[in-house]
């Protein structure tokens, strides 16, 4: 069932790889639509893009050999709120360690696999304040960190010394995974965004 506050809005996923049935899963728990993004003109219809958890080099080939990396770059630039989680977190930075960057968009430093190998995943409870006043679980699975944030880009969570959540301007990031767990205000955040954005987008 659509929720009231966000019966406007379309959030797309991008499904060429990765966590997307989760993302549709999260997203409907809180009352927001969603669709499947695999063509460059669906960037057009939607409020919002999430960028899944996955294998970031697979995902950066695979935009380009769709033709949606540079539409979806300048979707971005011109303001389409993305959320980018692990492997999502990873193609829009402007500076991998070791690697080529991707999409490129958001000012922040990232090491790929930081937190070791699929059998180093593991969640903790954390107090995330931009998200929710309670703790909520963060679930870690092959994850990257944030090595620093850069001018408009701001560190929104750290664990211990780490930073693994940020935001600049209409882009946010995770290192976990949101979608992994019941809990929906880093959606509900991220929702939030894309209305305001809608809204705004309308007013000009």
């Amino acid at each position: 069932m659509t929720n009231e506050r966000y019966k406007d809005i379309t959030v797309g996923i991008l499904a060429l790889q990765g966590s997307v049935i989760e993302h549709e899963q999260a997203l409907a728990r809180i009352g927001v639509r969603s669709v499947q993004v695999r063509k460059r003109e669906q960037l057009e219809n939607i409020d919002g893009l999430i960028l899944p958890g996955g294998e970031s080099t697979t995902l950066g080939k695979l935009l380009g050999l769709f033709g949606i990396m540079e539409p979806l770059r300048e979707r971005i630039r011109a303001g389409l709120p993305v959320f980018g989680t692990c492997a999502g977190l990873i193609l829009l930075a402007e500076e991998i360690e070791g690697e080529q960057p991707h999409i490129g968009v958001m000012q922040m430093r990232v090491r790929r696999n930081a937190y070791g190998r699929q059998i180093d995943s593991f969640s903790v409870r954390e107090r995330v304040a931009e998200f929710s006043p309670q703790p909520m679980e963060l679930v870690f699975i092959r994850a990257p960190w944030i090595e620093r944030v850069y001018g408009e880009a701001r560190a929104l969570a750290e664990l211990n010394g780490h930073i693994v959540a940020a935001r600049q301007n209409n882009m946010l990031v995770t290192s976990f995974h949101p979608e992994l767990t019941d809990n929906g205000c880093v959606h509900a955040y991220f929702a939030d965004m894309a209305v305001a954005w809608k809204q705004t987008d309308k007013n000009k």
